[in-house]
């Protein structure tokens, strides 16, 4: 695809967490369709390859989400037009009464702050252009919980809350938001979550998970729309999965 007949050409994105998995999926679909890519995570080095490898059209800036002033300050150096906060994690699975609380600190200050950080600092420049995509990486762990899950849950139903209110907020801005709400992917969250990889392996043991390229094809489909066509909400599943807590598998 020419960059000359590209949907995403002169328009600027930015995406959170975009070292590996979704993030990183979706910064290569995004310049697939000709926008600028400005890759933002903590892994320099991991952003610096993928920058590489999408040449011209991708920037980095190493940038922790919880940190509100650092993400400030991102945005009042630049202009996006597509913004994607996709940064989180999932740490631990473990019941509420035995739950690691420095866990759950790095859950909420990542998946809510850090999310809210992002739309804070982004808002002023879509609200003055009067248009532009705002994504929020949600989850199905925000509309059904499931055990061991409870904090994460609980970050996740934040973010849905967070679009439900954008939505209000900011009715009349012609700013676009979308919430996508994948269930399971195979990516470094499950590796992140149980620390162990063999563990992380088995969480897709038997069936046929979601790649990052299929959520990030949905979030190049919401932002390529016509202005007036606002996909508000994703909920992706895999086949094989009906809920968070039933999974077909073959074994």
């Amino acid at each position: 695809m020419s960059s000359s007949s590209s949907p995403l050409t002169s328009r600027r994105a930015l995406i959170t967490g975009a070292s590996a998995g979704i993030g990183a999926a979706t910064a290569r679909a995004l310049a697939e369709r000709g926008a600028h890519v400005t890759l933002t995570a903590r892994r320099a080095e991991r952003l610096e390859a993928l920058a590489a490898e999408l040449g011209g059209n991708a920037s980095i800036a190493t940038v922790d989400v919880r940190d509100a002033s650092a993400v400030a300050h991102l945005f009042a150096d630049q202009d996006f037009d597509i913004v994607v906060a996709n940064a989180g994690l999932g740490l631990g699975v473990a019941p509420l009464h035995s739950g690691d609380t420095d866990d759950w600190s790095t859950m909420i200050d990542t998946n809510v702050k850090g999310v809210l950080h992002t739309v804070r600092a982004a808002l002023p420049a879509l609200r003055a252009r009067r248009g532009g995509d705002l994504v929020l990486l949600g989850s199905v762990a925000g509309r059904q919980v499931y055990p061991g899950g409870n904090v994460y849950n609980a970050t996740k139903h934040a973010v849905k809350a967070i679009y439900d209110a954008l939505r209000l907020d900011e009715v009349g801005s012609g700013i676009r938001f979308t919430t996508v709400d994948p269930g399971m992917v195979e990516s470094e969250f499950s590796l992140v979550r149980l620390g162990d990889q063999a563990a992380a392996d088995a969480v897709y043991d038997g069936m046929t998970p979601l790649r990052p390229e299929d959520v990030a094809d949905a979030i190049a489909f919401a932002v390529t729309r016509p202005p007036h066509v606002n996909i508000g909400e994703i909920v992706l599943w895999p086949t094989d999965q009906a809920s968070t807590r039933d999974v077909h598998r073959t074994n």
